[in-house]
């Protein structure tokens, strides 16, 4: 501890190298605002005023400072997939017939807005949240990995870094649940605990050179893992997604089973997947209980509108066959002969 502090007064204490490292980011113009356009080139960077960061890497405003640089160098452009609703003609049983079809085109977006937007819900600068969202750690691991990458002359850019749910519920493309990305989801932690970043190379004059450089590069990142910190965890599933080679995302995509980190991570998982399981069974307990008596109270309800039925039905039955008893004694009356009508009558001879 003693020696870091050392060090970190030796560095701090020579405020010319804390200037000279303001007054490179000074020419380098790297400003808030410059992440809202999609201009910003690489060669509007200057490297040569980046290196200078070196003067004082031990304070973490130099390594946010240069991870933001390389957020703003790159241009936030991606290929996704768009239904679309198309007529075509159609024969059928000899007949032509006009259907609609849905088919899948791969459309440009350009997303650069969608960082400031977050950034502007949560009431931050968007330096602020997309780098400080990131676990302090993660930060310094991943501005050596990226330092060791542009020194190898791939020139690595940052198309996303922290992202809060938020964020993730207005990112396209193949991406985890809003609140379970590595990026910043709730469930991970929130702001301040991001352990994943998206690379790319912004080597290259078109965007197909820009992909042929990206492939390198993450191709260099595969072979030097180990020395650079950080690794692919999809691998070509979600090429530019970076996070700690000692993470748990790592460790669950990435890492050979039977080692002990592999062990915890299942462990983790496992107990994730156990309490969700108890939760779903708890939901359709309930979901059957409720229905169980829902069913009983319906049962019952018919049960008592059938004998109300039935008693109104007998009662009916039961007066009606008073009022035929009625009638029937009333034209028996009506029908009985007078007592002159009853005597014998005599004919005279």
């Amino acid at each position: 501890m003693s020696l870091v502090w050392a060090v970190y007064g030796s560095v701090c204490g020579s405020c010319g190298m804390l200037l000279l490292a303001g007054t490179a980011f000074a020419q380098a113009d790297i400003t808030t605002a410059s992440i809202g356009t999609n201009s910003v080139k690489a060669s509007s960077i200057d490297i040569s005023a980046i290196d200078s960061v070196d003067e004082c890497m031990v304070a973490q405003i130099c390594i946010d400072r240069y991870l933001w640089s390389l957020y703003a160098r790159t241009r936030k452009i991606d290929t996704i997939k768009v239904p679309e609703e198309i007529k075509v003609a159609v024969k059928r049983k000899g007949k032509t017939r006009t259907v609609t079809k849905t088919i899948t085109k791969l459309v440009d977006e350009d997303f650069t807005w969608k960082d400031p937007k977050a950034a502007q819900r949560a009431g931050m600068s968007p330096m602020d949240y997309v780098i400080g969202g990131m676990d302090a750690g993660f930060r310094v691991t991943l501005y050596h990995g990226l330092r060791a990458l542009d020194e190898a002359g791939l020139m690595p850019g940052i198309t996303s870094a922290f992202r809060d749910d938020y964020r993730q519920t207005i990112a396209a493309g193949q991406k985890a649940q809003s609140d379970r990305s590595y990026h910043g989801g709730s469930f991970r932690g929130g702001y301040g605990h991001g352990l994943a970043a998206d690379i790319v190379s912004v080597k290259g004059a078109t965007r197909a050179e820009r992909w042929l450089a990206s492939e390198q590069l993450w191709k260099w990142i595969d072979t030097h893992e180990k020395e650079l910190g950080i690794g692919r965890p999809y691998l070509d599933r979600d090429a530019p997604h970076v996070g700690p080679i000692d993470g748990k995302e790592y460790a669950a995509h990435r890492v050979e089973p039977n080692t002990p980190h592999a062990e915890n991570a299942r462990h983790t998982e496992n107990a994730r997947h156990a309490e969700n399981t108890r939760h779903a069974e708890n939901t359709r307990h309930a979901e059957n209980a409720r229905h169980a008596e829902n069913a009983r109270h319906a049962e019952n309800t018919r049960h008592t509108e059938n004998t109300r039925h039935a008693e109104s039905k007998a009662k009916r039955h039961q007066q009606l066959a008073l009022h035929n008893d009625h009638g029937m004694l009333k034209r028996a009356k009506v029908t009985r002969p007078t007592r002159a009508q009853s005597k014998p009558q005599t004919r005279s001879t």
